[in-house]
């Protein structure tokens, strides 16, 4: 971990908090839950923003924390939650978006699939000559998910932002949700072979399946989302342009399924440049020049408790180092209190930098 200069939380001026990240245009963090990883895409927008960097950061996480760590409402649409920098925040909601959006299921029970807000495919029952998306009606399996990737491309897209921040779901959520973008591509491919073969019945058999510009805004609306799939997918396996951060503490069974979930993401191709291992009982106030009166550190020399729990964490530690060579690995402290607000998550930034 890098040297810092901190003062007491009471003492940090606006203008002593850290200002800037060296990180590309999209950061996302990732890993198991209770892990750290809204902590860390707050400090990482917050500092962003503050250098001047149009920042949004989005939580794809269904049980949000992001508004209690920033402390601010955070709403379901991207908005300026900061007057002094141009810090951006939205929650997706999945499963809302998943009613309200693109697949949500009509009163009928049928499932609208219009994925761009325009002329979309109708109902998905309906094309595949069913009354409802699926057989059980209502939204299509997976529809929350689908609809969290929509919103995400079009966040990662929006030309406000220079930088977009992702603190995702826990790590099961995260990967069915990166392997959507070929899931859908596929799924956009086969109504696109679809709508085409429909068109051609259309003009044949004098508009039994819709009128001509019906069926051409379909079609013209799938290849916008599939053109969006892709730009999507090549910007995640850009190093230059994405850094997907995994977020671990440092306890072995944190290490091992970090481990998996860099194996899986390199599977999907998409690079691991940094892992953060988060709430380290390292004594901050010699580190960082913290302090002591504010700053709580484990006291390793005294107290038998603090003493073995350092030991567990060294031998994580070490085995992290190990695994995850090649990448840069971020150590972030435990801290005694809740780690909200501006002031702490600027420690938290400059333990990332």
């Amino acid at each position: 971990m890098s040297e810092l200069t901190v003062e007491p939380v009471e003492s940090i001026e606006t203008g002593d908090l850290p200002a800037g990240v060296d990180a590309p245009e999209y950061v996302l963090y990732g890993g198991k839950g209770g892990v750290g990883k809204t902590t860390c895409a707050a400090a990482t927008a917050l500092a962003s923003a503050r250098g001047g960097t149009s920042t949004l950061v989005v939580s794809t996480d269904p049980a949000h924390s992001l508004s209690d760590t920033l402390e601010t409402d955070i709403p379901a649409e991207p908005t300026r939650i900061r007057e002094d920098s141009p810090l951006f925040a939205v929650e997706i909601d999945p499963e809302a978006a998943a009613v309200e959006g693109p697949f949500a299921p009509d009163a009928d029970g049928s499932t609208d699939v219009d994925f761009d807000g325009g002329a979309g495919l109708g109902g998905l029952g309906e094309l595949l000559g069913g009354d409802g998306g699926h057989p059980l009606g209502g939204a299509m399996p997976g529809a929350d998910e689908a609809a969290a990737m929509q919103l995400l491309i079009e966040y990662l897209d929006d030309p406000r932002f220079e930088r977009v921040v992702v603190d995702t779901a826990p790590t099961g959520h995260t990967l069915r949700l990166l392997e959507l973008p070929e899931v859908m591509d596929s799924m956009v491919g086969r109504l696109l072979s679809f709508r085409e073969r429909l068109s051609g019945m259309a003009g044949s058999l004098g508009g039994l399946f819709g009128d001509d510009d019906s069926v051409e805004d379909g079609t013209a609306s799938l290849k916008e989302l599939s053109s969006k799939i892709e730009r999507l997918r090549s910007a995640l396996e850009d190093p230059t342009r994405t850094d997907f951060r995994v977020v671990m503490i440092p306890e072995e069974m944190s290490v091992t399924e970090s481990e998996r979930l860099v194996d899986r993401l390199e599977g999907f191709g998409i690079p691991v440049g940094t892992v953060v291992v988060n709430r380290v009982s390292e004594d901050l106030t010699a580190a960082a020049g913290l302090d002591e009166e504010w700053f709580v550190a484990p006291d390793t020399e005294n107290c038998e408790f603090c003493r073995r729990r350092w030991e567990v964490q060294r031998n994580a530690l070490s085995r992290a180092q190990d695994l995850f060579r090649g990448r840069e690995v971020k150590r972030v402290p435990l801290f005694a209190e809740a780690v909200r607000g501006e002031a702490m998550l600027g420690v938290v930034a400059s333990c990332l930098d």
